[in-house]
């Protein structure tokens, strides 16, 4: 009976000690599995860190890329700029050049009043070489438009300037005829809000051309003029043949609606260029 029981409680102990060493086992196996399971989560962990730095250089090189592009594309538009200027300053040359020879051959043949080929052919060889000499001295500094829209405001300019030196001469003529002879000299000193030389000497012509004043000097666009009496340097003051004068050459403080219409004009062929 004792030996009985004995055999029975080592099967019993062989038995659980079985089980323990299968549980044992499959914990063992679990573990494998973990730590299979943890590799392949480090290498997916990897993998994201490597998907990242790969997108980061891409997102690197997208950047560059569209920068270059940027680049690529400013620099095609200062290239166009360049070009359109170019052909700009080169037909205002050409354009200057014809318009200071035909102002020198005209007066070439009002000086010498001879219509034979021998003195046209003279004069034009002559207005010439000084056009291509001056061309740029005489229309330097013009501002924004044409050359074509200046010379038209000048030609409408001379009858209002031969209006007014015919009104001077009635005015002096007056002032010497009458008795009193009420003259009083003044000598007006202004500074000018033209801007270019041109404009300058074409105040300063028109200012001597004028009867009753003279202009005497002209410094860092400072006038200095020779009035005959105070009245004389009251409209001189007021202004109006400097606002002229500003209005042909577009230099005027205030916006003309000519102006508006001319620069309007030039803005539409500007566009078709770029």
């Amino acid at each position: 009976m004792e030996v009985t029981l004995l055999i029975q409680a080592t099967d019993d102990s062989f038995r659980i000690l079985e089980d323990a060493r299968n549980q044992a086992k499959g914990l063992l196996d679990s573990a494998r599995i973990l730590e299979d399971a943890r590799e392949q989560a480090k290498g997916l962990l990897d993998s994201a860190r490597i998907l990242e730095d790969a997108r980061e250089q891409a997102k690197g090189l997208l950047d560059s890329t569209v920068g270059v592009t940027s680049e690529t594309r400013q620099m095609e538009k200062q290239k166009i700029q360049t070009i359109f200027q170019g052909v700009q300053e080169t037909k205002s040359g050409f354009q200057n050049f014809i318009v200071t020879f035909s102002l020198l051959f005209v007066f070439w043949i009002l000086l010498s009043g001879k219509f034979d080929m021998f003195h046209l052919t003279i004069g034009v060889i002559c207005s010439i070489v000084v056009a291509h000499l001056t061309h740029d001295l005489l229309f330097a500094n013009v501002r924004v438009g044409d050359t074509m829209v200046i010379v038209r405001r000048f030609i409408i300019y001379i009858p209002w300037l031969i209006y007014q030196i015919i009104r001077a001469n009635i005015y002096v003529a007056c002032l010497a005829l009458s008795p009193k002879m009420p003259i009083d000299p003044h000598v007006l000193r202004f500074r000018t809000k033209l801007e270019s030389d041109i404009s300058w000497v074409t105040l300063a012509n028109s200012i001597t051309l004028t009867p009753r004043t003279i202009t005497m000097d002209i410094k860092d666009g400072e006038f200095f003029v020779h009035a005959l009496d105070k009245r004389v340097a009251d409209d001189l003051h007021a202004g109006e043949m400097e606002d002229r004068v500003a209005h042909i050459f577009m230099e005027a403080d205030h916006i003309y609606i000519q102006d508006a219409l001319d620069v309007a004009r030039i803005y539409v062929e500007l566009r078709k260029w770029v």
